[in-house]
């Protein structure tokens, strides 16, 4: 249903954007043809790479893109493990890459105004330079892209206390999949004037739009700050205690949780052997507080609650504890070529409930599969390993295991994505396991802002 790039239009992406910020070399081309999503069957080339300076350039090229009905997918840094930056229909790829300033910070205001190039590390180190602090925290924040973020609602190590990224939001720019550009949002404490445009861009992932800037929420930066580490011997025990703790109401900033498999392999990739490496389940539990009193009395509850849980060892998590947490995922990409990671998410008091379930259904396939949660907010993660299994048996086993698991997800209440997004890997699951009505809602809304369907076609949305 696309037309291919042709020799006039590359002429007219150059001179949008300039002849040295279109890409056309296959070597180059290669690189934007994957993601992190590890699904080789899924990686597609482009036709052309293009990196606009601004908002007024990608809105020209979308409309350009409209007008000879080629296809346009919006890029941040690539960290998806969804498929979502994946150009799966050929044709133009944007770059947002050179929208990298943060234009200002306001201490007064508690705001940051940033394009959607920069890094979500410098935006919080540039908070943190002023005593404050930007909440949202994936744990791909050294990578990834604060545009990406935003298209995906990412969620990440802090998202129990402060929320998504959605939440650290006032306000966006963004282009339509018709060119126009368009200010959503403002920098207001509350709004009830029409609908909340902003909030329906923010989550997304590029099919509603491209967000080229934003207005960030900042907070004081609490004063007082205690990570722990709650390490058990017994998955049952483990798993049955994020609960517990959640309904104590101590407020905790990151609730952690990692299998043992992922303990062992995250340790063995750091080099680093730490306590219970071996044989422990991990539970990392961060603490905020603005008084050190209350800090010390949130300390001594939260051993309270560990040692009544049946922790095997409670300890202080310094930042070894933290790099082996982050690097999880990284570390199983050295067993397999071939993954899949699964994002579930369930109401936080059924989390114990679908862990236990979920890894008991596992357990029947010959695949590997290793389990981590933000599990405060319900969040979890199941990093599925492909191996040596033929690729045809990987497929049927890997189909079978999902039309057990995620029916099972939805009756506690849960959906398919809690931060990483549909993007083209669970589109299918989107049409299967969303009720009607609300699939009919979605499409009707992608067709009236993209009569075309020219915008991250074929992501979220089966709509052709």
């Amino acid at each position: 249903m696309y037309q291919k790039v042709t020799t006039e239009v590359i002429e007219k992406l150059q001179h949008i954007v300039g002849p040295s910020y279109v890409k056309m070399n296959k070597d180059e081309l290669i690189s934007y043809s994957s993601d992190e999503s590890m699904a080789p069957e899924l990686w597609t080339m482009p036709e052309v790479v293009v990196a606009p300076a601004n908002a007024e350039e990608i809105g020209a090229i979308i409309k350009l893109a409209n007008v000879y009905h080629i296809p346009v997918t919006p890029r941040s840094a690539g960290t998806s493990v969804s498929g979502g930056a994946i150009p799966v229909c050929g044709g133009i790829v944007v770059l947002l890459e050179r929208l990298n300033r943060i234009l200002e910070l306001n201490e007064e205001g508690l705001f940051m105004v940033v394009e959607a190039g920069v890094r979500t590390v410098d935006i919080q180190q540039a908070a943190r330079e002023k005593g404050l602090l930007y909440a949202g925290d994936p744990c791909s924040a050294d990578s990834c892209l604060i545009g990406g973020n935003l298209a995906t609602n990412a969620g990440g190590n802090k998202a129990v206390r402060y929320g998504t990224t959605r939440h650290q939001v006032y306000a966006i720019e963004v282009v339509l999949p018709t060119g126009e550009i368009v200010e959503l949002g403002g920098n207001l404490k509350k709004c009830s004037t029409g609908f909340c445009l902003e909030q329906l861009i923010i989550g997304s992932e590029g099919t509603l739009g491209v967000i080229t800037k934003a207005t960030l929420k900042l907070i004081p930066t609490p004063l007082y700050h205690f990570d722990a580490l709650a390490v058990f011997t017994d998955l049952s025990k483990a798993i049955n205690f994020v609960p517990n703790l959640i309904k104590e109401k101590l407020n905790p900033t990151s609730v952690e949780f990692m299998d043992n498999r992922f303990v062992k392999r995250a340790n063995e990739y750091c080099r680093l052997q730490l306590p219970h490496w071996q044989d422990g389940y991990y539970v990392i539990v961060s603490l905020d507080t603005y008084r050190e009193e209350e800090l010390q009395d949130n300390i001594e509850r939260l051993s309270n609650i560990c040692e009544a849980a049946g922790a095997t060892d409670i300890l202080e998590a310094d930042e070894r504890i933290w790099r082996v947490r982050r690097s999880c995922l990284e570390s199983t990409r050295e067993l397999s070529k071939e993954a899949t990671s699964e994002d579930l998410v369930v109401p936080v008091l059924r989390i114990a409930e679908c862990i236990e379930t979920v890894v008991q259904m596992a357990a029947a396939y010959d695949f590997q599969v290793f389990c981590l949660a933000h599990a405060g907010d319900g969040n979890l993660h199941f990093q599925i390993l492909r191996g040596n299994l033929e690729k045809t048996e990987w497929e049927r086993q890997l189909a079978d295991f999902r039309k057990q698991a995620y029916p099972f997800v939805y009756s506690l209440g849960g959906k398919l994505s809690g931060e990483h997004g549909i993007g083209v890997k669970r589109v299918d699951y989107m049409e299967t396991y969303t009720n009607p009505v609300e699939l009919m809602m979605m499409k009707k809304i992608k067709q009236a802002l993209d009569p075309n369907s020219i915008l991250n076609p074929r992501k979220v949305l089966n709509v052709e």
